[in-house]
């Protein structure tokens, strides 16, 4: 294989895989929840939870964590989404056990000091105001509101500005100990790593950690879903998000849906790109993307463009998704964006970041992992059949559509449905 695993006795999933001609090690600790994990009066709490490991623990402040990063010429980091959080670190591997002590110290002793809540309260809140004024990042949101109205995946991961102001010590002090424990938890890293010295390190840092048990992850209702969403901005341009559910996470067909989605909105070469920009100047950005989840998808296409064009725009989008209902695609088309995918794949497996990253997803959902050979493998065993079967399954379906424009929610409406 070309990784390595272990299994803690408390545990803790440990992977690694070691990469020749580096001196940097990319180290994650992962935590199987987001905001997917959170209750209804806990939105936002995931998220919040990961600025507040970056506050200060029993043995060091704030000031003492980010200067002991800096002395080390490290970076340091952490990011959530819907169904995992994850920090991590990138150093020279002369600096790594000094790194993972730190890092184990962040996820395991932070003290949530009432003072540091309330002032990372309101940064979490003016995060909120960024997101909302830009339109762009908003129109996500507001898409996934609309396609998953019933349930958390439909909600914002950085949560709302009444539920984040309202957050204590207690409240972080529950969360941690309902989801960051061993048996939610792994630890990655990738680069100039040898597997049992990263197991020692585990041992000796987070061996004490408390078992439990994964998050669940249950079965997701996609008919409940929203047609359309509209929000009155005095924006330039008018953001559109149209979709509809896609391939979930782990699914057969997988390959086959990303090669799909650049075929229809990737690179320069894609349809969409050559419709509505090239051919039309009719945006700027305009893009296909599927967003997938454990037993959920979400299948989308942006695109930003002028209000009065918003109507011809949606038309191109519609008459391309029939088209490869309609007509699939040449092999000329197959070929040129398989290789386009695979030559991304490898350029980014060259980075140790972008391997851990990769493993950590992969170990944390559940899927099984794949070598670099497998990958390829994979794509390029697509065929033009498989590209007409999922581009059937999933571009049939009727759309979710969400719109940011200076229009009303009538002239949208009207819009969407000519």
């Amino acid at each position: 294989m070309f990784y390595e695993k272990s299994t803690l006795s408390n545990g803790l999933t440990v992977l690694s895989e070691s990469m020749d001609g580096v001196r940097s090690v990319a180290l994650g600790i992962w935590y199987r929840v987001g905001s997917r994990d959170e209750k209804p009066e806990q939105l936002g709490l995931s998220h919040f939870m990961e600025h507040m490991m970056f506050k200060g623990t029993e043995k060091r402040t704030a000031l003492d964590i980010s200067m002991s990063f800096d002395a080390m010429g490290a970076e340091l980091n952490a990011f959530t989404s819907k169904e995992y959080t994850c920090y991590y670190a990138r150093v020279l591997d002369e600096r790594l056990e000094s790194a993972f002590e730190i890092l184990s110290d962040m996820v395991t002793s932070s003290v949530f000091a009432s003072d540091a809540i309330h002032s990372e309260r309101e940064v979490v809140i003016e995060e909120i105001s960024r997101c909302e004024d830009t339109p762009d990042d908003h129109i996500g949101d507001l898409f996934s509101e609309t396609f998953y109205p019933t349930v958390q995946l439909g909600r914002p991961i950085l949560g709302t500005r009444e539920l984040v102001g309202a957050y204590e010590h207690e409240d972080c002090q529950r969360y941690q100990e309902s989801h960051y424990h061993a048996g939610n938890a792994t630890v990655v890293a990738s680069g100039s790593i040898d597997h049992e010295r990263l197991v020692a390190l585990c041992e000796r840092y987070l061996g004490a950690m408390p078992t439990g048990t994964p998050n669940e992850r249950g079965l997701v209702d996609e008919q409940n879903r929203k047609e359309l969403a509209a929000l009155t901005r005095p924006t330039e341009q008018a953001h559109l998000l149209i979709g509809m559910p896609g391939v979930p996470l782990g699914h057969d067909d997988r390959y086959a849906a990303a090669l799909l989605d650049s075929i229809l909105g990737g690179p320069m070469s894609s349809r969409l790109f050559q419709e509505v920009r090239e051919k039309r100047g009719l945006a700027y950005a305009v893009y296909a993307s599927t967003v997938s989840y454990m037993n959920a998808a979400q299948f989308s296409v942006y695109a930003g463009t002028r209000p009065s064009n918003l109507g011809e725009v949606l038309g191109l989008i519609r008459k391309e998704l029939a088209s490869l209902v309609a007509k699939g695609v040449t092999s000329e088309e197959l070929a040129r964006v398989q290789e386009y995918v695979v030559g991304n794949l490898v350029l980014a497996h060259e980075a140790t970041s972008s391997r851990m990253v990769r493993l950590g997803r992969n170990q944390v959902n559940g899927l099984k992992h794949l070598s670099i050979d497998e990958l390829i493998e994979r794509y390029r065993a697509v065929g033009l059949e498989d590209i007409k079967r999922v581009a059937e399954r999933v571009f049939a379906q009727e759309p979710t559509v969400a719109v940011i424009s200076p229009l009303t929610q009538d002239e949208i409406a009207e819009l969407v449905c000519a």
